[in-house]
């Protein structure tokens, strides 16, 4: 457990480094404003929004002193419930929580991971101290709250707060402390609001490799294959084309080796999956499936084959990590290229597989990624 001096020393480094920082910016605004008064662009104005939100009191060392207040109580400490989207929480949670394990050594034995789909070996919990969402929620009844509620967690909701009370009552916890992802939705929102660069992830982050449990695999796969998943969001929309092109892609993966769809028989989100008949040399894995392990098979199968290939988004995250090439298609650009640079900034750091994102508006970059895998 990190002392208390320790704590008190982190938290006046930070401190003194936003007086530091004030003193900068409040000399960089009082210049801006003198630019705006004059002629105001669009470059004027964003600097001026980032330079007031700078100097404007900042909530780090409160929830430095929260973090630090659960490391120190002893209490076993609920992490989650995570009922967000795959993508935010390979990317930022898991980092996250990564990070707060390291810097307050917070003991393995306290902790409860509380998510969707059998996702433990994720975080390195074991199966002991790890809880599924899905096993006390059916897909339909999961997929309904999640959508009411945004699927953003950035305070307690009421399907948290029940999705607490039943592992601590099931568990016989009695009084627990709460690693909730408010805390990382609070500490990033200056990164995702562009008014903080990839150095504020960095600050609050630890990545690494996710290890798939093998023993998972669905028997009667073959040896070598690629693992697909294509499914409809905004940016790969339900379209004739976006159909066509998905079929095309695992007609020509099919002529040349196994492919394996990753799509589970159900629906946990609000996405619906793509799937082609199946045939020789196509397989799928919905035999014996059950949603509190969906996740955990698919990682799994991903962690076996040659490549990834499917939609933008999460699964797009998934195959890198687990040391997997990933091809991910889109047709809409109406994601936030800050998620997909971190990404790819989180795989240099760790080693991971690479990940190549292509427009299906690009045929010969279609024909290019399909040459590759």
């Amino acid at each position: 457990m990190m002392p208390w001096t320790s704590i008190e020393r982190l938290v006046r480094q930070l401190a003194d480094a936003e007086r530091a920082h004030a003193t900068t910016v409040d000399a960089r605004v009082s210049e801006l404003a003198q630019t705006v008064a004059r002629q105001p662009t669009a470059k004027d104005l964003r600097e001026l929004r980032q330079a007031v939100r700078a100097l404007a009191p900042g909530d780090d060392r409160q929830i430095l002193e929260e973090l630090g207040r659960i490391a120190a109580s002893g209490r076993p400490v609920v992490v989650g419930p995570w009922t967000g989207e795959l993508g935010f929480e390979l990317l930022y949670w898991i980092p996250f929580v990564e990070w707060v394990r390291h810097q307050w050594n917070l003991s393995a034995d306290r902790q409860i991971v509380v998510s969707r789909g059998g996702v433990a070996s994720w975080y390195r919990s074991e199966e002991s101290h790890y809880a599924d969402v899905l096993s006390s929620l059916t897909p339909e009844q999961f997929r309904g709250a999640v959508t009411e509620q945004k699927r953003k967690q950035r305070q307690l909701t009421a399907l948290d707060q029940r999705l607490i009370d039943g592992v601590v009552g099931h568990r016989g916890l009695g009084e627990v402390e709460l690693l909730h992802p408010r805390f990382m939705f609070r500490l990033f929102a200056p990164f995702w609001s562009d008014d903080a660069g990839y150095s504020r992830i960095d600050q609050f982050t630890r990545y690494r490799l996710l290890d798939a449990r093998v023993e998972l695999m669905p028997p009667g796969l073959p040896s070598e294959y690629v693992a697909v998943r294509f499914y409809f969001s905004e940016c790969f929309p339900d379209t004739p084309a976006n159909r066509a092109l998905a079929h095309t892609v695992v007609e020509s993966l099919a002529s040349r080796t196994a492919v394996v769809l990753l799509n589970p028989g159900f629906n946990v989100d609000e996405h619906e999956d793509w799937a082609p008949a199946v045939r020789d040399r196509i397989h799928t894995i919905t035999e014996g499936m059950t949603p509190e392990r969906n996740l955990a098979i698919q990682s799994a199968v991903i962690g076996r084959a040659r490549a990834f290939v499917g939609t933008y988004g999460g699964y797009a995250y998934l195959g890198p990590l687990c040391r997997v090439p990933a091809v991910a298609f889109f047709s809409r650009p109406t994601f936030k290229r800050h998620h997909l640079y971190a990404a790819q900034r989180a795989f240099d750091q760790v080693e991971a597989a690479p990940l190549t994102l292509v427009d299906t508006t690009q045929a010969p970059l279609v024909r290019s990624a399909m040459e590759s895998v």
